[in-house]
């Protein structure tokens, strides 16, 4: 037989140049369209926002950590905050032991609400231009700070039976004691008019009040809080050879040389609750305190001075150290990333690691359960954040990871 072989013919069109033009323009649009939906569900572009039926005046939770809850005025309906809590005119924000929130007002103002603290939102509104913010403070501890303000904006502070004015570029503190009926104002940038039984005081920078019985009982210049020297901030100190525990010396300085006592708490918690107490002792003369037998683990000690007219400062921002075994344990590693979104600036990072581990990042910490699994809640206004593992034989892990996709960045 012989071989066929088949033949083909290829005819050339005339292509317009129109048509080579439409054929680009429409690979380019498909390629854009398609470049942009990787970006969009990459970057979460198509996440739900904010919830848009939050009243105009309200005023915005920015962060918040630990237990917090509000007390809805109109319902009397009591709720944990989430991402789309909001608090308007008559709502009550209460803060447990673990607790804490940073709030801005309608004229800019930022409250920060402290631990065991409740405050009432009396006004929070804006009528023909003016900006009106009144808050009660009913217990606890609330800090202040305004910026520049317009001249028909009234920021004022109810607290023991006393109003409070706040200026423009002001930082001030308020500290209320339902128990003893008693407040104290505490100035430390600024200035505020403060009226209590039909009397006016105008507090400037630097200075505190006491209030008690509808009167101002004190006036003095303010007292600053005692600054830690020794162990140093997330210091890691090795424990002697023998397992008999860590004898440590805390010791500090007293920068306004007014204190005539001191305070010192030591916790294993940062929160410093009650049960976790180690060390609360008042009436400190001298400027150290040892403790002796200190097992591994993190541990965390802040201070306050008090005054010979009896002004207590605050506590001063605690400061963390841990204790470690002179040994070595496996290696460190994290499985299961998540990171879920709770509002505003605030997440909630999850994973698995070695039971009993401790996770911190920003100050705060947890530690991983039995089965390795831990979830740890931060605020950050950045795309990525650090965090750490570690144990107490000493042995640590860093990473760094993406806030928009849990996507490990690297390691430290």
């Amino acid at each position: 037989m012989e071989n066929k072989f088949r033949k083909y013919y290829i005819d050339w069109w005339k292509i317009r140049k129109s048509t080579i033009y439409g054929l680009a323009a429409f690979v380019l649009i498909i390629t854009s369209l398609t470049v942009g939906g990787w970006l969009a569900l990459r970057n979460n572009w198509f996440a739900p926002g904010e919830a848009s039926d939050i009243p105009t005046d309200a005023a915005r939770i920015i962060s918040f950590e630990g237990d917090v809850r509000i007390i809805r005025t109109a319902t009397r309906e009591t709720i944990v905050v989430t991402k789309s809590t909001y608090v308007a005119e008559g709502d009550t924000i209460q803060t447990q032991a673990d607790g804490r929130a940073v709030v801005q007002m309608i004229d800019g103002s930022i409250f920060s609400v402290r631990q065991n603290s409740t405050v009432v939102i009396r006004d929070n509104s804006s009528i023909f231009g003016g900006k009106n913010v009144r808050v009660a403070l009913d217990d606890g501890q609330l800090n202040v700070r305004t910026d520049q303000q317009l001249e028909n904006t009234e920021n004022v502070i109810e607290m023991m039976e006393s109003e409070t004015r706040l200026k423009s570029q002001t930082d001030a503190s308020f500290n209320a004691d339902s128990n003893a009926r008693a407040g104290e104002i505490r100035i430390s940038r600024g200035s505020v008019e403060t009226s209590i039984g039909g009397q006016s005081s105008t507090l400037g920078a630097d200075e505190y009040a006491a209030l008690s019985n509808g009167k101002i009982t004190s006036r003095e210049r303010l007292l600053s809080s005692p600054r830690p020297v020794f162990p140093a901030n997330t210091s890691q100190i090795a424990e002697a050879s023998g397992g008999t525990g860590l004898n440590v010396t805390f010791t500090w300085n007293d920068d306004s040389g007014l204190a005539a006592s001191y305070r010192l708490q030591v916790s294993k918690s940062p929160t410093f609750a009650s049960d976790a107490l180690l060390v609360d002792r008042s009436g400190l003369m001298s400027r150290d305190f040892r403790l002796a037998a200190l097992s591994p683990g993190n541990y965390y000690w802040r201070l306050k001075s008090t005054s010979r007219t009896g002004q207590t400062s605050e506590w001063n921002d605690a400061w963390r150290f841990s204790v470690v075994r002179r040994e070595s344990s496996q290696a460190i590693d994290v499985v299961e990333w998540n990171v879920g979104r709770v509002g505003g600036n605030v997440y909630i990072i999850s994973g698995r690691t070695l039971p009993g581990l401790i996770v911190r990042s920003q100050g705060r910490e947890v530690y991983a359960g039995g089965d390795g699994s831990f979830r740890l809640q931060v605020a950050t206004p950045l795309s990525e954040i650090a965090i750490e593992m570690a144990d107490d034989r000493g042995n640590r892990a860093g990473f760094v990871l993406s806030l928009r996709d849990a996507r490990l960045l690297r390691r430290f």
